[in-house]
């Protein structure tokens, strides 16, 4: 399910067989706030749209085959937002796990969160954990989100995880330093998604999306939909990806 070349690949700068359509992907969610700007709302408003469009974005990839999907939630830049907007979010948050997940779950979403863990408040961190927990055996399609997550962040645990476990600095490769991230078994994303017009991808993945397409989206994320996601899908299978080969 990876998108990861394999090695003699890349040395021999051969283009590696790659599936039609894109089965892992990433979605930068963004937009929210202007969106609910450009309605007279509450920053607040725009962030619980933005949640209904990950449902149905989440139920499109299902229709369409997609079997891993990562999305970027909250990042661990969004602390330094105004305080009343960062409790919205956490409030939010809880209420996509009570009020939107389930459904996902009953249709064979297994749901798992990477990030930092040690600032989400306590009852936030609980439904999160019991959601993993409740849908650890469903495998119709693999949801990572990314919360209190920032791809910088992500190699400097990774860093650490080596030096902890006295790894020696000539035994380092890139598979074992893959090995200490977040999630070694979320895929690298074939394709990544930014909506909201954005043209950067605002520290996330840094390491996994090394090989990645980007589709770049003037859509804000509330207005997203599976439509949004057909096209993002079909951009992709028009491209060559070459790995570093001609």
């Amino acid at each position: 399910m990876s998108s990861t070349p394999p090695a003699s690949a890349e040395v021999a700068g051969v283009e590696p067989d790659v599936p039609a359509s894109a089965r892992s992907l990433a979605i930068i969610m963004d937009g929210n706030g202007r969106w609910a700007s450009g309605r007279g709302l509450p920053v607040a408003a725009g962030h619980r749209e933005g949640t209904r469009a990950l449902r149905r974005t989440v139920e499109a990839a299902l229709e369409l085959g997609v079997e891993s999907l990562a999305v970027y939630a909250f990042s661990t830049e969004n602390w330094a937002r105004p305080l009343d907007e960062v409790e919205a979010l956490m409030e939010i948050f809880s209420e996509t796990i009570e009020r939107e997940l389930p459904e996902l779950a009953r249709q064979g979403v297994r749901t798992r969160f990477i990030g930092r863990r040690d600032r989400a408040p306590v009852e936030l961190l609980d439904r999160m954990e019991a959601l993993e927990s409740e849908t650890c055996a469903n495998d119709r399609l693999q949801l990572w989100i990314a919360f209190d997550y920032g791809g910088r962040a992500e190699l400097v645990v990774a860093a650490k995880r080596l030096v902890e476990a006295g790894v020696e600095a000539g035994e380092i490769d890139e598979a074992l330093v893959a090995a200490h991230l977040y999630a070694p078994e979320m895929p690298d994303p074939d394709l990544v998604i930014r909506t909201s017009g954005e043209l950067r991808v605002s520290n996330f993945l840094l390491w996994q999306l090394a090989y990645a397409e980007l589709v770049f989206v003037d859509r804000q994320w509330p207005d997203f939909g599976a439509d949004d996601l057909r096209s993002a899908l079909e951009d992709y299978t028009r491209r060559r990806r070459r790995y570093g080969g001609r």
